[in-house]
């Protein structure tokens, strides 16, 4: 009698080696920072990274992205360990793609694609998915010649001039059509999302802002008593969700948003302008900030500037800096011994007084979220009284 064969099923990750260049006036620490996200952006899709390479350099080399000389580093070691993919941690052009695919003939991605193949794997409402697609055929465009790359390949001849150009062409036109037809489905949406928004109007709104993986939606979650899926990966939360919450007798909107990450790829932020219009007609911002991040400081920086690029950094914001349970300082001597914080601690750091106003919890642990409760029903109530001086609601 046969063996029955049994066949593994599983699905196994993709192995990745990541790259990334120093600039003028970008340190190593910088550098590692960024390919620390970039590997954790790997991992949120589902691959493995073996390795990471970095080369100083006064800007990018515009064939190769890197040198020659590291490109072949690179070769060697891909070919040894059996690597599925090579990441770079910025948007390459479609003649630096296609060079250094043709060198090291594996699969190879930057920031912008691995971003946007994440974004595609997490949207799940019709308006996340329209957004996605659009930002992809963006992003896919300029780098149709890649597709054909094997004609390249192939002797000269009859045959083996024009048919290459004129499917290019083709592909070209049929993306521009599929490129149309999402931004109508947009507007559309756009619309329907409006009047949704104009008869909720009458209530305050407030919108949970911040970098990626800071904690917003478990903060939704406390606040909205909902069930919100939160996870410890990056882009856990891809579509704008809105409930209304009632905190003692006040009623108000909250909404939790995508969140914000460096070199975020502007296909993404063009197509999802629309998503964050919840920002935009917000009455409080609630900024999220993860406080045992070692670079949180510059991850504030980063979601600041986005605000300011959707016109939206002088709305009454209130910082939570979230996590405190997880708290260590960074600025300390490797044998210095660490001192656990305590919330007045806390209380009492320029955190608070350079973030006014600004509260700090734990919202794994359910620390201190009472005080943030108290202080949004006070900033609402004073928006709602200006607003409606004569609702008795409040009295």
């Amino acid at each position: 009698m046969a063996k029955q064969k049994f066949y593994d099923t599983t699905i196994k990750p993709e192995k990745a080696v990541l790259v990334g260049i120093i600039l003028p006036g970008e340190s190593e620490e910088q550098t590692r920072e960024t390919l620390d996200e970039l590997q954790f952006l790997v991992d949120t899709a589902g691959g493995q990274t073996l390795g990471t390479f970095t080369q100083r350099m006064q800007h990018p080399d515009r064939a190769t992205f890197v040198g020659t000389g590291k490109l072949e580093e690179i070769a060697a070691f891909v070919k040894a360990e059996g690597v599925d993919m090579v990441v770079f941690d910025d948007e390459l052009s479609p003649s630096q793609l296609r060079n250094i695919s043709n060198e090291l003939q594996l699969k190879i991605l930057d920031r912008s694609n691995l971003i946007l193949d994440i974004f595609a794997r997490r949207a799940q409402t019709a308006q996340a998915k329209t957004q996605v697609e659009l930002a992809q055929l963006q992003y896919m465009l300029p780098r149709l010649t890649r597709l054909w790359t094997h004609l390249e390949r192939q002797k000269g001849g009859i045959g083996m001039r024009g048919p290459g150009e004129s499917q290019i062409e083709t592909d070209r036109r049929i993306i521009l059509g599929k490129i149309a037809l999402l931004k109508e489905r947009l507007k559309e949406i756009d619309r329907q999302n409006e009047t949704q928004r104009k008869n909720r109007s009458q209530l305050v709104r407030v919108a949970l802002v911040g970098y990626t993986n800071v904690g917003k939606s478990t903060i939704m979650n406390l606040l909205s008593k909902s069930d919100i899926f939160a996870e410890n990966k990056l882009f856990a939360t891809l579509d704008t969700t809105v409930r209304k919450v009632v905190i003692e007798n006040l009623p108000f909107l909250l909404s939790d948003t995508v969140g914000f990450i460096r070199k975020l790829p502007h296909h993404l932020i063009e197509c999802f302008k629309s998503t964050l219009d919840e920002v935009r007609e917000a009455d409080i911002l609630i900024h999220v900030v993860d406080i045992s991040h070692a670079n949180f400081e510059d991850q504030i920086i980063t979601v600041n500037q986005t605000l300011k690029d959707l016109k939206a950094i002088d709305k009454e914001m209130i910082t939570v800096f979230n996590k405190i349970d997880a708290y260590v300082d960074h600025d300390l001597e490797p044998n210095e011994e660490h001192k656990p914080m305590i919330l007045e601690d806390f209380k009492n750091s320029w955190m608070a007084k350079h973030s006014s106003p600004a509260i700090f919890i734990s919202a794994v642990n359910k620390e201190n979220i009472e005080a943030l409760k108290t202080m949004l029903y006070e900033r609402i109530k004073a928006i709602h009284t200006q607003r409606y001086p004569y609702d008795k609601l409040l009295y």
